[in-house]
């Protein structure tokens, strides 16, 4: 199938033009005259090529959208002047493409989440189905709102977990940068001070070290700096491998500290998208693989994997998600309260609002532990060098005063 820019004439003598996806140009104009259109132009779309850094579409624009889309379905608008409106708004070019599309494919008879399919790199599978949810049960105003809310939410988590990273990383750069300081300039200057007073031959074990590191770093730095790349890299190429993926995200969750603050994000984000789905009527096992592959962790996938498979059978779905260890107890226990109240979807999101909370409290708490141990690594690394360099001096201070 191919993208078609169109040009006809209604019976009113209106121009209208639109794309229209079709095998040729013939199946393009026998369309429009079904739609009581006379072709004027046709021709095949030009491919467009634009370079982007990051999302094409970020998530507070897409929040924006969902909402004023709501808004206008809820005020009766058709769905056609909504993405019309909505397409010609806003600083974003590509987005304002991409709902045209969007209007011109619904145009054409496709559904709105059919359409929205279509562009994947900007609508994902959960705001696809819960669309077609939406459309289903002709509450579709309904579930732009939750939505929204939800990308609302899903972006804050999002932002806790950067803001409790900044801080570590900030610190290591600042660290790396010291150290090289330190070896490139600081520590060859002592050096020369030592050969200066004549000491050279008789430093302590310490200082020696130290500047043998800095006369190896000077002289082969590429080395250094080879290693460090290498050792970025095969971490990042085993993450893609199926097996270092599996190892890495499992590394992740037992770590100390930062593995309960992960185990919270993953269930936070879990009954989160799980209540999202099942309170806009997506079926339980659908939900399920979409929650799976937004989880992020391979580890967490397989229990959902593995939850899904046993429903399947007929079991509930506390049950296997306790066999699996993943998820902490008090979760799964909620859960079954809520499969037998009937209210599954009411007591994910009051799960996900608690969790969001500790989410809160685990970020705040390891970065407090944190800041000090990065301190004292910091502190560490220079005093040592600093006391590397300056145990020798009292020895020369030492022989002149002999002297």
């Amino acid at each position: 199938m191919q993208q078609w820019v169109w040009e006809a004439r209604a019976r009113t003598g209106e121009t209208k033009k639109g794309v229209m996806e079709a095998e040729n140009e013939a199946a393009v104009q026998k369309r429009l005259q079904g739609q009581n259109l006379t072709p004027v132009k046709v021709k095949k779309k030009p491919k467009e090529y634009e370079i982007r850094f990051g999302a094409p579409v970020k998530q507070q624009e897409l929040v924006v959208f969902t909402r004023q889309f709501a808004t206008m379905i809820d005020a009766g608008l058709p769905l056609v002047q909504c993405l019309e409106i909505l397409g010609s708004t806003g600083d974003n070019k590509y987005f304002q493409r991409v709902l045209r599309e969007i209007k011109a494919n619904v145009e054409q008879g496709a559904t709105f989440s059919d359409s929205l399919r279509k562009h994947p790199n900007v609508f994902d599978d959960l705001f696809v189905n819960l669309v077609a949810a939406g459309e289903t049960g002709g509450i579709l105003d309904t579930i732009l709102t939750r939505l929204a809310v939800y990308i609302e939410k899903r972006v804050k988590l999002v932002a806790q977990v950067r803001k409790a990273l900044v801080y570590p990383v900030a610190v290591m750069v600042v660290a790396i940068t010291v150290l090289v300081v330190l070896l490139s300039y600081v520590i060859p200057s002592f050096q020369a001070m030592f050969a200066d007073f004549g000491a050279e031959d008789e430093l302590p074990a310490l200082t020696q070290f130290v500047i043998d590191l800095s006369e190896g770093f000077l002289a082969r730095w590429y080395l250094f700096a080879g290693a460090l790349a290498g050792t970025v890299f095969s971490v990042s190429y085993s993450y893609r491998t199926k097996g270092g993926r599996e190892f890495w995200d499992r590394f992740l969750l037992n770590v100390p500290v930062i593995g309960t603050v992960l185990r919270k994000i993953a269930v936070a984000r879990f009954t989160r998208t799980l209540g999202t789905l099942l309170s806009s009527g997506v079926p339980i096992l659908d939900a399920l693989d979409i929650v799976g592959k937004a989880s992020g962790n391979v580890v967490i996938q397989a229990a959902i994997d593995k939850t899904a498979a046993k429903i399947k059978e007929g079991r509930t779905m506390a049950e296997p998600l306790a066999e699996t260890n993943v998820f902490p107890s008090m979760v799964v226990q909620m859960i079954g309260v809520g499969e037998q109240t009937g209210a599954l979807d009411t007591m994910l999101n009051k799960i996900a609002d608690f969790y969001d909370d500790e989410v809160d409290l685990a970020v705040a708490g390891m970065t407090s532990l944190i800041e000090p141990f990065m301190m004292v690594f910091v502190g560490g690394m220079v005093g040592t060098l600093l006391i590397a360099m300056y145990l020798p001096i009292f020895d020369i201070a030492g022989k002149i005063q002999g002297e």
